[in-house]
């Protein structure tokens, strides 16, 4: 039985919610392809440990979602062929690198292939590259390294899970969640409306939800939507 849960009006929101018990998958516009922001950098970490070994900066990659540390990755591992090469060996059907290579946050992607990726990590990567990613997915950082709180959606709607989120078209954040911000280390995609998306783990669920806002709404206003829907979509799953 699908899920029945409305996104706040204005909003736009595809969701998947995938249970490793019954395996069975339930969303609402789990194709609809939306630039990833730094969900992406799942992939990255997934190429790096996979071709190339660990590296120190995957760490605050997926912990506090380093852009630095992202973009470094990305170059040194083939700038878009990084999403060329894990989307074919992932089997991801919605996953497009983006149109400029060194935008790695336009990568297009769905709430579908998000659950393909976390699947993937859980059930099909090496136990080293498991351990890896997820070990430092449930020890995310409240506050990312440019100053924005990472306490949307998943943290806010469920209870200790393994999560890595994403953003973008916020601006700088008006009240940083650190008192010094760290240094920021052709598909119909939407690159102008503000993106914010919550995916993870929690129980024995894999959850993606992506969303776009409408332009002018606040990093604020968009957590809050976000986590609404979440805590919507996870209810009695997580």
């Amino acid at each position: 039985m699908a899920l029945l849960a409305t996104p706040v009006p204005t909003t736009t929101a595809s969701y998947a919610v995938y249970d490793r018990i019954t395996h069975t998958l339930t969303g609402r516009d789990v194709h609809k392809p939306i630039r990833s922001a730094s969900l992406v950098k799942i992939l990255i970490a997934i190429e790096q440990l996979e071709t190339r070994g660990d590296d120190p900066r995957i760490e605050p990659m997926l912990r506090a979602s380093d852009d630095y540390a992202a973009s470094e990755l990305w170059v040194e591992n083939g700038w878009e062929q990084v999403v060329v090469r894990t989307a074919e060996r992932l089997g991801l059907k919605d996953t497009r690198p983006p149109e400029r290579r060194g935008m790695w946050g336009y990568t297009a992607v769905s709430a579908y292939d998000v659950v393909k990726i976390y699947r993937y990590v859980l059930e099909d990567a090496k136990p080293k590259v498991r351990r890896t990613i997820i070990g430092h997915l449930q020890r995310a950082e409240k506050c990312a390294s440019d100053g924005f709180d990472q306490s949307f959606g998943l943290p806010s709607a469920t209870w200790r899970p393994a999560f890595k989120q994403g953003w973008s078209g916020f601006g700088d954040p008006v009240k940083p969640c650190v008192d010094r911000p760290r240094p920021r280390v052709q598909w119909d995609l939407d690159l102008k409306s503000p993106a914010m998306h919550t995916s993870g783990t929690c129980l024995f669920s894999i959850v993606a939800v992506l969303t776009l806002h409408p332009e002018g709404t606040t990093y604020e206003q968009a957590a809050k939507r976000v986590t609404r829907v979440t805590e919507e979509v996870t209810k009695y799953r997580c």
